[in-house]
């Protein structure tokens, strides 16, 4: 079980992380523009939770799990995947100087501007993304927030896979010849 864990978490990973890598690349000056596909990407990387349940409810189960193991091999995967992202997030940080908070409150401040806001509300909007950015600079809380980022995407994926993969009719192990 620790096999397919490492193994899917790793690949669960590296999708995510070369996804976001390749967003970032594409989109160039403005790197940090698309949350949906961003989720996408994450949602995309964690299917490897789906087939890493279903590897060890077929290969190592006879075809057949219950509820809570699929649950714990899901969570087990997620997890990696997820500190997987953490890290990678944390060099990909160190590597551009740490600028990500100003580019992210740049942008959004020029959205909100775009849209309208000004005056005493948008000098607000900017003290808040000020004390944000301040807080981000520790990692006692920049870690948690990149991980809650992905995390519960991964246990969404987890709690499906484990639903659907508890019943031995759904994705049948297959005869082999």
């Amino acid at each position: 079980m620790a096999r397919i864990i490492i193994v899917y978490g790793l690949v669960a990973g590296l999708i995510i992380i070369a996804g976001i890598i390749g967003t970032i690349v594409l989109r160039g000056d403005e790197p940090h523009g698309s949350v949906w596909l961003g989720y996408l990407i994450m949602l995309l990387g964690m299917s490897a939770v789906f087939i890493g349940v279903k590897q060890h409810r077929d290969r190592h189960n006879g075809g057949v799990i219950k509820f809570l193991p699929a649950l714990g091999v899901g969570l087990g995967i997620a997890l990696f995947a997820s500190l997987a992202y953490v890290l990678v997030w944390e060099v990909y940080l160190a590597v551009t100087d740490y600028a990500f908070m100003d580019q992210y409150i740049a942008a959004e401040l020029d959205a909100r501007r775009a849209e309208g806001l000004s005056g005493q509300a948008y000098r607000d909007l900017e003290a808040q993304m000020r004390e944000m950015a301040v807080a981000y600079q520790s990692p006692l809380f920049r870690l948690p927030m990149t991980f809650a980022e992905i995390f519960p995407v991964g246990l969404l994926v987890s709690i499906v896979s484990a639903v659907l993969l508890r019943n031995s009719r759904f994705m049948p192990v297959r005869a082999r010849a």
